[in-house]
């Protein structure tokens, strides 16, 4: 927490319920955030990566330059080799990196974003250190992805800070930047699923990538959603767009079998006609499961820029020090029938089996090694 801030400054967890779920699905902030991803989304449609629009401004400047503190943050706090071969599971040393970000990042705010008021920080840094992941269990859903949408969001929402005309670097810059750093935190602390989604979802640990990179493909005249299936293609086109990105990264991790096993849903989506169906289907997707559902929204913070709408929940803070607790109930339909965050059977990511199988090889002297995008 900020020091000095008062407590009802602080965002907090509201959506507890169900009932709590249709009182926010119909308030006029639901259909705000909608309204920005959709606005991102346009913004890049039919641009690559490189279609970055120089030169940034100096608040995209100022984004960027946060992301690459905090991924310094990650050398600093290396997991040991000797750790990395205890487990398949996620790495003590994440919550070390956790509590750096946490120390830092009021900071980092105030040192490049002058001007804030001190609401504004602690409402900028509970959702900036919360798109790391969950210190407590190591791991990382679009749940947390979420919250750096709200970082975007709220900072865009402050008005002096961003405007229209970088809606474009949002995306291709900064949410990118923030893309590669999180795979490089996955990787080194082999961050678990959030959840137990599992193959039920686009990706173990991202959603707006697909919505923004289905978005950029969405008037190409050649590219097919079929391409995915096509390694030489998918190499060809990763770093020029955001879905073949994807794609690309899946299939380093995910090499014991075909897309259509491993990640059904990828797989049936590559059957639409165009990319224009599912840059739509993307849009609703994301409304339909991440914003609208329960078990993702339990862990959404609510301050003075994303205020909570009257009339849910009472508000109780709750403990959340055991590792074995949450600050939450579970309905479990929910957990069966979608494939939202939450606090589900705890699984070890892809990232992790497939270096612990690397290992195996590599001192058996049958290395099969095909570089991960942060080797």
């Amino acid at each position: 927490m900020p020091h000095n801030i008062p407590a009802n400054f602080i965002p907090v967890k509201r959506l507890l319920t169900d009932n709590d779920m249709k009182i926010w699905i119909s308030t006029t902030q639901f259909q705000n955030l909608i309204a920005f991803t959709k606005k991102l989304s346009m913004a890049v449609r039919g641009k690559t990566n490189q279609d970055i629009t120089e030169p940034k401004s100096s608040s995209i400047e100022k984004i960027n330059k946060i992301i690459y503190e905090i991924s310094q943050l990650v050398v600093k706090n290396k997991v040991s080799d000797g750790n990395r071969s205890i487990s398949r599971f996620g790495k003590i040393e994440f919550r070390t990196f956790y509590d750096d970000v946490k120390e830092h990042s009021v900071s980092l705010l105030k040192e490049n974003f002058e001007g804030l008021s001190e609401s504004q920080v602690a409402e900028l840094q509970t959702y900036l250190v919360n798109s790391f992941g969950d210190r407590q269990r190591i791991d990382y859903g679009s749940g947390h992805e979420l919250n750096f949408l709200c970082f975007l969001y709220v900072l865009y929402e402050y008005e002096k800070y961003l405007s229209e005309d970088d809606l474009t670097n949002l995306v291709l810059s900064s949410f990118v930047n923030y893309l590669l750093l999180m795979r490089s935190i996955e990787k080194e602390y082999w961050l678990e699923p959030a959840g137990s989604h599992g193959v039920w979802g686009l990706d173990d640990y991202h959603f707006l990538p697909f919505l923004f990179g289905a978005s950029q493909l969405a008037d190409h005249k050649h590219l097919r959603p079929k391409s995915i299936h096509n390694d030489e293609i998918v190499e060809m086109f990763s770093d020029k767009y955001l879905y073949f990105g994807c794609i690309s990264f899946i299939n380093s991790v995910k090499t014991t079998s075909s897309l259509k096993w491993h990640s059904p849903m990828l797989d049936d989506i590559s059957g639409a006609k165009n990319w224009q169906k599912i840059a739509d289907g993307m849009i609703k997707m994301y409304e339909a499961e991440v914003l609208s559902k329960l078990p993702i929204m339990q862990h959404f913070f609510f301050g003075k820029t994303i205020m909570c709408p009257d009339g849910v929940t009472e508000y109780h803070a709750a403990s959340t020090d055991s590792l074995e607790e949450c600050d939450h109930s579970h309905n479990k339909s929910e957990l069966i029938n979608t494939w939202g965050d939450c606090c589900g059977i705890k699984i070890p990511s892809a990232i992790a089996a497939t270096a612990m199988n690397q290992k195996i090889n590599d001192d058996k002297g049958l290395s099969t090694h095909k570089p991960l995008p942060f080797d």
